[in-house]
Formats: C-alpha cells, sequence, structure tokens
C-alpha cells in the first residue's frame, strides 16, 4: 500500500519539530481529514538554512512533511518556489490515490510559508 520511501519518511522522520526564532511561519488544516501541518523556516540571506515541521494526520501527511523539508532545506527562496508536486511524489516514493490530499497540504504549506518572503 505504501512505498518504502513514504514509510521510510514516517518512522524515520527528518527536521521534525520547530525552528526557533524562525523567519516565517505557515500552519494549513484539511477541513476535509483533519490532517494539520505546520512548516517554520530560518533563513540564511536568501537561502533556506534551516527548515522544520511539525504534522498530525495520517502516515502520507506525515511522510509528505517530513519530505517537503528535504527538498527545501538548502535552496534559494526562488529554487524553494520550484518544487513541484511531482518532485514531492517522487521523494516518498508515491502515494495512495485516496492520500493525494496529503501532497496537496505539504504543497499548500510550502506556498504559504514562502509567500511574502
Amino acid at each position: 500500500m505504501y512505498s518504502a520511501e513514504l514509510l521510510h519518511h514516517f518512522q524515520n522522520p527528518r527536521n521534525a519539530g520547530e525552528v526557533q526564532a524562525p523567519d516565517a511561519t505557515a500552519r494549513l488544516e484539511n477541513p476535509a481529514c483533519g490532517d494539520i501541518l505546520e512548516l517554520t523556516l530560518k533563513l540564511d540571506g536568501k537561502r533556506i538554512a534551516e527548515i522544520r515541521f511539525r504534522a498530525k494526520g495520517c502516515v502520507p501527511a506525515m511522510a509528505c512533511g517530513s519530505a517537503i523539508t528535504e527538498l527545501a532545506k538548502g535552496k534559494s527562496l526562488e529554487e524553494a518556489r520550484l518544487i513541484s508536486r511531482e518532485d514531492l511524489l517522487q521523494k516518498v516514493g508515491g502515494v495512495p490515490e485516496a492520500s493525494g490530499h496529503a501532497c496537496h497540504l505539504a504543497m499548500d504549506t510550502l506556498a504559504t510559508l514562502l509567500r511574502g518572503l
């Protein structure tokens, strides 16, 4: 049902927690299922020096939160804005059709986080 990559992100989350004194914070909730994802980041100039996530929800939501931080960390703001849904899906080895909302939540939270920076 779940890919090995997705399960690995769920069982061994990367960048979990929150950044102290963040430069930006975004927290979104999927009203249909109740999944919540929060992202916080710290910049070094225009580059993402640190990014962390906190999530509450299904296995794919937790895994996508972990994976989106790995994709964004170290990137410039412009590069981070170019991260695609396909990039995220590839990072977690895909998600079941019924769990596509988890990928959307991660992408929407990242976009909200980067807005205005």
